[in-house]
């Protein structure tokens, strides 16, 4: 089969058409782990025996980035921060790129790769700080606002993943995923970090600082409703409908959403089309390959990362 051919049965096969037009959506800026090869053996912040590993390979890492969002904007300063110096608006896909390589990069990096990330991230939080709607002071480095963004983005992951996945962690792989991930969130200034899954939730179901704002109704229309593709907004929303299930009572109250009926159902079926089309993170492949790892169990790899020269070596291994 030529080249050609090959690229016209891509375009034509289903399977292939619905993951090309996700990975799309995510590519606006460079993929991280370009050059992770060259740090053999390196396994970063996590590893291959991590419960984080397993679970930011999951699609539904998806669908825990939307609740994180949402969730996140409930906390007048953090969202103020937002409003006033993020390009979300101008740049969604780009920023949605930019957000996906540093997660990806602080999860399967190795650590030259994880330090890298959290440098432009802490470069980027330099000149973030102001007044909130309430007349409260906020900046991007107080180390009450990190670990609001911090927690909520694990505890989002984590449900995300319980409830979607379809192979939940267990108790113990729940709390040591919180766990790990609090060297990520200390290098980040977050200080309040819970110790277990239970204690993480209610940290962000009973966080004293939530209040709404003008700022949270307009990034919530906007997440609601994104300038995407036609066929890729639809799928968004039933995302975005099955991310508002798992928010807690009193932040939802806070948000001003209600659960739509079957949205919970929804979401399953469309993570179960996704997980079908693209398989595990093609970053959590390339991550055992560095380490040296075997590949882990009952987990299909269909696509391989963007990294030049890689395609051969996962085919042999990964099918």
């Amino acid at each position: 089969m030529t080249n050609q051919s090959r690229s016209l049965a891509r375009r034509l096969n289903p399977r292939d058409r619905i993951a090309d037009a996700t990975v799309g959506l995510f590519a606006y800026a460079n993929y991280p782990l370009a050059q992770t090869l060259e740090y053999r053996g390196d396994p970063g912040l996590f590893g291959p025996d991590s419960a984080t590993w397993r679970v930011m390979g999951d699609i539904t890492a998806m669908l825990g980035g939307i609740r994180a969002l949402l969730i996140q904007s409930a906390h007048p300063e953090v969202v103020a921060g937002v409003a006033q110096h993020s390009a979300y608006r101008t740049d969604p896909l780009g920023r949605l790129s930019r957000t996906t390589a540093y997660v990806t990069a602080t999860s399967y990096g190795a650590m030259p790769e994880v330090n890298a990330a959290l440098a432009v991230v802490r470069r980027a939080h330099q000149p973030v700080e102001g007044t909130s709607e309430r007349n409260r002071p906020y900046s991007a480095n107080d180390a009450d606002h990190a670990s609001w963004v911090h927690n909520v983005l694990i505890d989002s992951f984590l449900v995300a993943h319980q409830v979607f996945s379809g192979s939940p962690l267990t108790p113990d792989d729940a709390d040591r995923f919180v766990v790990e991930n609090h060297r990520l969130g200390e290098s980040l200034r977050a200080v309040d970090l819970p110790a277990t899954a239970g204690e993480l939730s209610t940290w962000v179901a009973e966080h004293p600082a939530i209040a709404p704002s003008a700022a949270m109704s307009d990034t919530i229309s906007f997440l609601a409703d994104p300038p995407l593709p036609t066929a890729a907004h639809i799928g968004y929303r039933r995302l975005f409908d099955a991310a508002v299930t798992t928010i807690p009572d009193p932040v939802r109250t806070v948000l001003g959403l209600e659960p739509r009926p079957g949205a919970a159902l929804m979401g399953q079926s469309i993570m179960s089309v996704l997980r079908w089309a693209m398989g595990s993170s093609p970053s959590w492949w390339l991550a055992v390959e560095r380490v040296g790892a075997p590949l882990p169990t009952g987990v299909a790899f269909r696509r391989p990362p963007p990294v030049e020269g890689i395609d051969e070596r996962f085919a042999d291994t990964a099918g």
